[in-house]
């Protein structure tokens, strides 16, 4: 049975890793997603990320991008392009999330994702080549 994300917060990074590993890619989603740290930060990985209040994340698959919602005010901004891709932790296929053509901002980051429970994603972000925290994406249920 899959972790809620309550749990997946107290998991080490071992844990989260074969979790991540062992889930496949998962099919892109779409609608507006919560984000939930999957690991303890760094202040400065706390800082930015309070910087830039993050809400959530808006996915649209059907034009293959996703705008993260920032700000006090729920902005959708800094947008990514969204596909299937060989992941950087394990090279099997994976979600990526990649800001590299989208964003000034965010150019140097990649983010990582896998369906490991129904609309629940584990992810991964990486500031160029190097693994910064890991993350949940929560899609509440349709109505």
């Amino acid at each position: 049975m899959a972790p809620t994300v309550p749990e997946m917060l107290k998991m080490s990074q071992t844990q989260l890793d074969d979790l991540f590993t062992q889930a496949p890619a998962g099919e892109i989603p779409g609608g507006e997603a919560i984000v939930a740290p999957g690991t303890t930060y760094s202040q400065d990985i706390a800082n930015f990320i309070s910087h830039f209040a993050w809400q959530g994340k808006v996915f649209d698959p059907t034009k293959g991008v996703l705008r993260n919602k920032i700000l006090p005010f729920g902005l959708n901004a800094i947008i990514a392009k969204v596909y299937k891709g060989p992941s950087w932790l394990d090279n099997k296929e994976c979600i990526v999330l990649d800001y590299s053509e989208t964003s000034l901002l965010a150019h140097w980051v990649r983010d990582e994702i896998r369906e490991i429970a129904p609309r629940i994603y584990l992810g991964k972000v990486y500031l160029g080549k190097k693994r910064l925290i890991d993350f949940a994406l929560e899609f509440p249920a349709s109505a």
